[in-house]
């Protein structure tokens, strides 16, 4: 492979190339959006919440304020109560477990497939068989890819356990063709702005295709009403802002063809080093993951850190999801995990790394970091 000239800067995001031609019609929605003077839950959250519903092939889709809550609120309506357990990986970001302790449960990890970083489900049986009050289970589909649900839904139905996605990362992920909100009771997203459908701000999705479901979620984030001023239950105030609905209706339009952007960045990853080099191992996404969307692209390196400062000092961004798995957070101390429980993820831990993979990367960027990342030498 030819050296690079001279240095390039590749960030590890940069938004500009999506909002730069799309940036006339996100103004124009939201001077309609203030000139309507409806700025929570106007005509935007509900046409956009028919939108995603489309979108995702499922029949009712509920906004909220977060993806955090999203995953809180779907476990509100799971009915998980105090003392409750709810099994996840330690491998994700940190809203999987917190939104389980919110709920007054406690999470059961589960090691991951070192191949996909999702949850292992021969893992999870053996959690089955071992942990007591496990009343729901909650697959999380890292980076963009689907986790292997027809185990994980098995081993749920057999002992008649709520399934909760953590999709906050994956929307429009494939599992054998069919997108992830298919499966499972209720599946989170996030419109965080660094998600392949990001805000400019903060934002949830929850998609069920249960109608009852839906209509409680939707209570549930209104404080646990359906009428003004009075209350079935008690929820949260979690309300999707009109402004970001506006601006994720305009985005919506173009997120297939980002998605489709993404994907050829990972394609021309593999067809610049093959499956690799020598140190740096690239992702193989498992033949279950039909659709990976690629919300991070992330190699494997046994020498992550000099690996991250080489490209730092080459002028390529890059980032760690994620450095220190949840059993071992000082917060979950408590739990009463060590190091070692679940070798896998702390493997991964010390040698993930993510790279560039945004839509917007020209030929010659990815050509940049395919060639330092054949240079490095540890």
């Amino acid at each position: 492979m030819p050296a690079s000239a001279t240095l390039r800067s590749v960030p590890l995001l940069d938004l500009r190339p999506i909002h730069e031609p799309i940036r006339a019609e996100i103004l124009a929605s939201l001077t309609r959006v203030v000139d309507s003077q409806r700025f929570i839950l106007g005509e935007d959250v509900a046409l956009l919440e028919q939108e995603l519903a489309a979108y995702c092939q499922v029949e009712h889709a509920v906004t909220c304020g977060s993806g955090s809550d999203a995953l809180f609120l779907a476990l509100l309506a799971a009915g998980v109560r105090h003392g409750d357990r709810v099994a996840t990986t330690p491998f994700t970001f940190f809203a999987s477990a917190g939104a389980i302790v919110r709920a007054g449960a406690v999470p059961v990890f589960v090691d991951i497939d070192p191949a996909t970083y999702n949850m292992d489900p021969r893992q999870l049986e053996e959690s089955a068989r071992r942990v007591p009050r496990i009343k729901a289970v909650m697959p999380v589909h890292l980076y963009g890819g689907a986790a292997d649900m027809d185990p994980i839904l098995d081993i749920a139905r057999r002992r008649e356990w709520r399934v909760i996605g953590d999709a906050a990362q994956s929307i429009g992920a494939e599992y054998k063709g069919r997108g992830v909100a298919a499966f499972g009771d209720v599946n989170c997203f996030s419109f965080f702005p660094t998600k392949n459908l990001g805000g400019m701000g903060e934002g949830g999705l929850l998609t069920t295709s249960d109608a009852a479901t839906a209509k409680r979620l939707a209570g549930l984030r209104v404080h646990g009403s359906h009428v003004r001023y009075y209350h079935e239950e008690v929820g949260i105030n979690s309300r999707l802002d009109t402004l970001q609905a506006a601006i994720l209706r305009v985005k919506l339009k173009h997120l297939r063809a980002w998605t489709g952007q993404r994907q050829a960045n990972a394609r021309q990853y593999g067809e610049l080093l093959g499956a690799g080099t020598a140190l740096v191992a690239l992702p193989q996404p498992a033949v279950y993951q039909t659709g990976h969307v690629y919300n991070q692209f992330v190699v494997r390196c046994a020498q992550r850190d000099a690996l991250r400062a080489y490209l730092t000092d080459h002028g390529v961004g890059s980032e760690v999801y994620y450095p220190l798995p949840l059993h071992q957070q000082s917060c979950f101390q408590d739990l009463g995990y060590r190091a070692g429980d679940f070798p896998i993820s702390e493997k991964a831990a010390r040698e993930v790394l993510a790279l560039p993979v945004y839509p917007g990367l020209s030929r010659d960027d990815l050509t940049y970091v395919a060639e330092l990342l054949t240079k490095f030498q540890g």
